[in-house]
């Protein structure tokens, strides 16, 4: 299929613009005179910079990734345009003709386009699922149906919000342990490849019998200079093979439960997904979204193989007749005190109430881990720095504090 630029006019005589994919331009036309509109040109559209040879580098970097904080923000709009009476396709339109990201633009003119051709606005976004999530596209679709398609925009950008923060606060407290590990790697790299090897030429012209300490830190020293250009491949394609595996499906359900079993920060990843649950169970519950559906879409959406695989075990469970207190329970992901107020939630019916309840009891314990993060990994890595300047210590300086005597053999 090619892809087409069209003009054509409304059923207001206004000009609309945009573009489509189809077979042909017949198709495109079809397909707008089937929208109620006239069709004035219908053009193929072909790669700017094709014909002169060059690529636009900063237009191809703008188009490969749409943020988070776009998406919020074109939530937020689009909630206060449908909440003011403003057609989902005229605010498209609009929206596509203000944003500054070209990928945005195109994502947002072909979701106009679907949704003038017939189609309702969840399956529109369904065709862009690298910018639109399932999670998304469910809120909305339920809130089409229900005509609250402003509310269902408010929601999935008050939980998109929440996410954005927790990333945030990932970022922040894992800053300063990334550099500091990094500044170590730097620096182990510095001395094996220009230091030692400086310090094994002052010790070779003394010709004299060194310590097993700073024989090894010379051959391991050796080996490194003698073999760098083996090592970085190695290195390389070891990052580029365990990047592969975990792309694969067992390999990301391995590392998904590898990830939760890490010291330290395994029981702040598995706090955050359990926060992230709670969120989306409240979201999709306060959105009416029907139990099943809403673990299904949870599942895809809570970013970890290991424990959507125990959220379809709930599901497959409820299915089967099974309370949710009662999956809950068999699935051993949540505390006693979220496991009662699930009970609660299920015998009063408040369950988004209380789901939105136990996602803040574990975004506090998040916070607070996260805050003594810093604290509980500057021991290990002052006992690291400390193993590696007594080995320098030892296989280094001490046959220099030792030269005079070294010199007088």
């Amino acid at each position: 299929m090619a892809r087409f630029a069209f003009t054509a006019r409304d059923a207001d005589g206004r000009a609309v613009e945009g573009h489509r994919e189809a077979a042909d331009p017949g198709a495109v036309a079809r397909e707008l005179a089937a929208a109620g509109m006239v069709p004035v040109s219908v053009t193929e559209d072909h790669e700017v910079g094709e014909e002169a040879g060059a690529v636009d580098v900063g237009g191809w970097l703008q188009r490969r990734k749409v943020t988070l904080d776009e998406i919020i923000l074109l939530s937020h709009q689009m909630a206060s345009l449908t909440r003011a009476g403003v057609s989902v396709v005229r605010a498209l339109r609009g929206l596509a003709e203000s944003h500054r990201n070209p990928r945005l633009r195109e994502v947002l003119d072909d979701v106009a386009g679907t949704l003038e051709a017939g189609s309702d606005v969840a399956s529109a976004l369904r065709r862009h699922p690298t910018v639109f999530s399932e999670l998304y596209a469910s809120v909305v679709h339920v809130g089409e149906n229900t005509g609250r398609l402003d509310e269902a925009f408010k929601q999935i950008a008050g939980y998109l919000e929440v996410e954005r923060e927790t990333r945030r606060r990932i970022r922040t407290a894992t800053r300063y342990p990334t550099f500091v590990l990094g500044a170590i790697a730097v620096a182990i790299v510095i001395l094996n490849i220009f230091v030692i090897p400086a310090f094994a030429r002052v010790f070779e012209k003394f010709n004299a019998d060194l310590p097993w300490q700073t024989r090894a830190i010379i051959g391991a020293s050796d080996f490194m200079v003698a073999w760098w250009p083996l090592l970085l491949v190695g290195a390389v394609g070891g990052a580029f093979a365990v990047r592969r595996w975990v792309g694969t499906p067992e390999g990301r359900l391995t590392w998904d439960r590898w990830k939760l079993r890490l010291p330290i920060l395994g029981g702040i990843f598995e706090r955050i997904n359990l926060a992230r649950f709670c969120q989306t169970f409240a979201m999709v519950s306060r959105a009416g979204v029907p139990i099943t559906q809403g673990l299904l879409v949870i599942s895809r959406a809570i970013g970890n193989e290991y424990m959507a695989e125990r959220i379809d075990g709930m599901r497959h469970g409820i299915e089967r007749g099974s309370g949710i207190t009662v999956t809950a329970r068999e699935s051993g992901m949540f505390s006693p005190v979220v496991l009662q107020m699930m009970a609660v939630g299920e015998e009063t019916g408040s369950m988004d109430e209380l789901m939105a309840q136990s996602a803040s009891f574990y975004e506090e314990e998040v916070d607070y881990e996260l805050k003594g993060l810093t604290d509980a990994v500057e021991p290990i890595l002052i006992i690291a720095i400390g193993v590696m300047v007594l080995i320098l210590a030892l296989g280094v300086f001490l046959p220099l504090w030792d030269l005079s005597s070294v010199a007088n053999r």
